[in-house]
């Protein structure tokens, strides 16, 4: 019997035309544990099938509505927001080890349903040879970097800095973390960061180390988490995506974050998915009539790091480096809507390439040494915005690779030019937040330099 997580077609006749869809197979018994196929079939034979994960209600609370929808909405508001306050009440009035007991029960669950979901995965990909070789380089590479790790860690664990597992929504892995600075004088600048993970291992605690790097200058940073294959496709990523960062917009200020200084970034996957979040939040403001519960207007600039943004020229990339074409294709609902997920392609359509006004100015970073996603996507993606009339650059660093400036550069400590780039820029234009960085005691050292040059000679991204 053929797997069915690969591709299946049947040809159609010379009087048919294909048309592609999307099927979702049940793991086990569990609808929240979806496997989801790319297919091809003739029209005739196209088969419609309910959702096995209902898609979440909307927000917006516009007279468009009927009474009763509207009452709907406020409730699931309410609910919302009651779950938020709880999960902050909770946070405070626990003690640090009934907080620690119910956190670590929370990830396991999650680590449990991620590691079935991931062999269930392996079951249909086959273990060959490059699955192998890679398995065992990310063994050696997160062994280089454990030091690090368990630092981070118990930072992000006992930290009273750090607010883990805020609700914004009712689907699964709707949560976010938020690190605050110690400094509580005044409004603080406020990153809305989504992690990267190649669409299926990203995780909110992925951010935990730049978090707590940010809020040490007084930055406000909130990570927000996101269904991953195979729970969800891309389009659910970016449905939970735009959903985080509502919430982050619209609920910041009760945090102590400055609603007027809202950044949003990304790394590499999540940059793809806040990329795409955020064109086709100016396509939908840019349309007549489409109810918003943000605007990309809130957003003060967008930071992209180490992400692509042209699928079309990624997709053999990540073939040959394991990210087979069946599973990345099914993670991107098809190859037909390739260029709806792709940022780039898509604001060079005629129809909607008037709301790249409407973006923020938009600023990536990649290093030039990175072989997972070639540092030509940022450049490209820059160049294809500006020629819009886009406000967009790209900042290159040279030698770095994928994980250099997410992972080995802030472990290293001290100075490192991503990092600094991206605090001058937040607090460009507050001269008294400047003046702290310049006397700003350099990061201190998480991994022995050693250690970290084995994991870049060994790391698999």
């Amino acid at each position: 019997m053929p797997s069915p997580i690969l591709p299946i077609s049947n040809r159609p006749s010379s009087s048919a035309s294909a048309t592609t869809m999307l099927l979702k197979a049940e793991i086990d018994a569990d609808p929240s544990t979806t496997l989801l196929i790319s297919s091809q079939f003739d029209n005739e034979k196209a088969i419609h099938i309910k959702p096995l994960l209902p898609r979440s209600s909307s927000l917006n609370n516009t007279t468009n509505f009927n009474n009763s929808t509207a009452f709907i909405d406020i409730h699931q508001q309410r609910r919302r927001r009651i779950s938020s306050d709880s999960s902050l009440s909770l946070l405070t009035d626990e003690s640090p080890r009934q907080s620690i007991s119910r956190e670590v029960g929370h990830a396991a669950a999650e680590t449990f349903l991620v590691t079935r979901l991931s062999l269930k995965l392996l079951t249909y990909l086959g273990v060959g040879y490059r699955w192998i070789t890679r398995f065992l380089a990310l063994g050696c590479y997160a062994l280089l970097l454990m030091p690090g790790f368990i630092q981070v860690g118990y930072y992000y664990f006992f930290s009273r800095q750090v607010r883990r597992s805020i609700i914004y929504g009712e689907q699964p892995r709707n949560r976010l973390d938020l690190y605050l600075p110690k400094n509580s004088n005044g409004p603080k600048p406020v990153v809305a960061f989504i992690t990267g993970g190649a669409w299926i291992i990203g995780y909110k605690a992925w951010g935990s180390l730049l978090g707590q790097q940010l809020s040490e200058r007084d930055i406000l940073v909130a990570c927000i988490d996101y269904r991953n294959f195979p729970q969800g496709t891309i389009s659910d990523m970016v449905k939970d995506a735009s959903q985080g960062i509502s919430f982050v917009l619209n609920n910041i200020a009760e945090y102590g974050g400055d609603p007027n200084r809202i950044y949003l970034m990304g790394q590499s996957a999540g940059a793809h998915i806040a990329a795409c979040t955020l064109v086709k939040q100016a396509i939908k403001e840019a349309g007549e009539g489409e109810s918003v519960s943000w605007s990309v207007s809130q957003i003060k600039a967008y930071f992209g790091l180490s992400g692509g943004y042209n699928l079309f020229n990624l997709v053999d990339h990540f073939h040959s480096r394991g990210l087979y074409r069946s599973i990345f294709l099914s993670i991107m609902e098809g190859e037909d809507s390739l260029r709806e997920f792709s940022p780039e392609v898509l604001i060079q359509d005629s129809n909607v390439k008037h709301s790249v006004s409407l973006l923020p100015p938009i600023i990536l970073f990649h290093g030039t040494g990175d072989y997972s996603i070639p540092s030509d996507s940022s450049k490209s993606f820059a160049d294809a915005l500006r020629r819009l009339g886009g406000k967009a650059e790209s900042i290159l660093y040279d030698g770095k690779t994928h994980t250099d400036i997410f992972l080995q550069d802030p472990m290293r400590g001290g100075r490192d030019d991503m990092f600094e780039d991206l605090v001058a820029i937040i607090h460009a234009g507050d001269e008294d937040a400047l003046a702290k960085d310049a006397v700003a005691p350099p990061r201190r050292r998480l991994v022995p330099e050693f250690m970290l040059k084995l994991a870049h000679n060994v790391s698999p991204f």
